[in-house]
């Protein structure tokens, strides 16, 4: 803060004094304004941008030595530097109060213009370096709010919508973050101001070549049009973790960053940081979810008489492959339908959903029933993958006549729909793994029209929900099915599955014409 640049607050009831005081003030290169009184000064600095006042200690309403109390009693103006000059209370006394609460300085008459201006220039010094520190303490600890806040995105436009957010308040301006997605698409993120709702944008800056690390420069506000930017110029930090990654940018108005305090260029350090690992875990999940149906049936077979429907959604908070399987084939003559959950989340459970899933096949293809296909399973499982544990639902359906044998071991029951309504399938039985008597097969007709619905719990449990409001939920949803049986396996998902689906999802749909 230069002289230009600073205003002067001169308190005195005594109007040659005052204009002395303004005058030598003025004459060293401060926006000098006055008052009269202390309740005309309480009132300006509450309003005006005042960097020092000069207070006489008598005034007609209070005492000056109140006056500045008040004033630094404020949190607003708690620095605000105080100047003492008095004629009459002029002993060591009275300079050791005016001090005591709260001056900076204390000036007995005769006062001399250069010892005035000289009080003027070292409170102000002080004055500027504690708003500097106190500045630069506030920017900081907001730039570990934003740390934090980016960190703890889940999606990389989130991560974006965050770090705008967070340079507009440390910075209380407009701000805006660009940065490529791991599908190469590079997205900004803006925000006119602190408070202001982000927004995401498709951008694109035409830059030179980045060097690993991070700088700050100063460019034309041209170059980041997105935004009505206060000033000509913006301050860009760019960082760039890998010479194998694009950089990130972090843009702010030019006047925004303080000289020689990197804040800016930490800010970006950590963004970029998050970014890559978002990027890092976003080709996580994509690598689990292509390996994940890599394990699944690869087509769905088309048979008169039948339609089918199957859904699968992974886990969008798991970078891990789930057990969760489905199957649907043709052999002998029946639809072999089933779903299962072999339990976890990794490579080992998906390992070992591939080898039940094989198995069931198998033994399905050798001529086996529902009931005898599970026993078979399960011996595999507890001789080979003992201590391994899966639930799973097993029908065979004649197309033509629509007679259905189903066995099941620990698995959800299917819903059937039905002109009449919907019902479960109960067939209580233990899971696969556990050495148990099995149930009978469930032997029923699919009657025409009717809709058997076959799901994996991640579509009706919720963590702060019973299961048993999941399945009445799923019971409702399902009293209507749509002619197109793809559009009723969309609608399920939308209306049952949470935003964060936490587990896997299969549903497998079979409507006999």
């Amino acid at each position: 803060m230069d002289t230009e640049a600073a205003t002067v607050l001169v308190v005195d009831d005594s109007v040659t004094k005052r204009y002395l005081l303004v005058n030598w003030l003025t004459r060293a290169g401060y926006q000098v304004v006055e008052a009269e009184t202390g309740g005309q000064a309480l009132a300006m600095v509450g309003e005006l941008p005042i960097d020092l006042v000069v207070l006489d200690v008598r005034l007609p309403d209070m005492n000056g030595l109140d006056v500045c109390e008040k004033i630094k009693s404020d949190p607003r103006h708690a620095a605000l530097p105080v100047i003492h000059v008095s004629a009459h209370a002029v002993d060591v006394a009275d300079r050791a109060q005016g001090l005591t609460r709260g001056a900076d300085a204390y000036l007995a008459e005769p006062i001399e213009p250069e010892e005035l201006v000289a009080t003027a220039q070292a409170v102000l010094r002080y004055y500027r370096a504690r708003q500097r520190a106190e500045l630069l303490v506030r920017r900081l600890s907001l730039l570990a709010d934003t740390t934090l806040a980016v960190n703890s995105a889940s999606t990389l436009l989130q991560l974006l919508e965050a770090a705008a957010a967070g340079a507009a308040r440390i910075y209380g301006s407009p701000a805006l973050v660009a940065a490529e997605s791991g599908d190469g698409e590079c997205l900004a993120a803006v925000t006119t101001g602190p408070g202001s709702e982000p927004w995401v944008r498709p951008w694109k800056v035409q830059e030179p070549d980045i060097a690993v690390g991070s700088s700050v420069r100063e460019e034309p506000c041209d170059r980041w049009a997105v935004l009505d930017w206060p000033e000509e110029k913006v301050a860009v930090a760019s960082a760039r973790l890998r010479a194998d990654r694009p950089p990130l940018y972090v843009v702010v108005p030019a006047s925004g960053p303080l000289p020689g305090v990197p804040v800016l260029g930490q800010l970006a350090q950590a963004v970029a940081a998050a970014v890559e690992a978002q990027r890092s875990y976003d080709e996580e999940h994509r690598i689990a979810i292509t390996l994940q149906r890599s394990l699944l049936p690869r087509h769905i077979p088309e048979i008169a008489g039948l339609d089918l429907a199957v859904r699968y959604e992974p886990a969008s908070a798991q970078t891990e492959i789930g057990g969760d399987f489905y199957e649907l084939a043709m052999i002998g003559g029946q639809l072999l339908v089933a779903i299962g959950d072999v339990a976890g989340h990794s490579l080992h459970a998906a390992t070992v959903m591939a080898e039940v899933r094989h198995a069931v096949r198998a033994y399905a293809v050798e001529g086996h029933q529902p009931g005898a296909v599970l026993e078979r399973v399960d011996e595999l499982l507890r001789t080979l993958l003992p201590g391994e544990l899966a639930t799973i639902c097993l029908l065979l359906l004649d197309p033509e006549t629509g007679r259905i044998r189903m066995a099941s071991a620990g698995h959800l029951p299917p819903l059937l729909v039905t002109d009449g309504g919907v019902d479960y399938l109960e067939r209580r039985a233990p899971l696969l793994g556990v050495r148990a008597g099995r149930p009978d097969d469930l032997e029923f007709t699919l009657p025409p029209g009717a809709t058997l619905v076959l799901y994996t719990d991640g579509l009706v449990e919720r963590r702060d929900a019973d299961i048993d409001e999941g399945m009445r939920a799923l019971a409702a949803c399902a009293t209507t099915v749509e002619p197109d049986l793809d559009r009723f396996c969309d609608r399920l998902l939308v209306e049952l599955a949470a935003p964060e689906i936490h587990d896997d999802i299969a549903v497998v749909a079979v409507r006999r014409h």
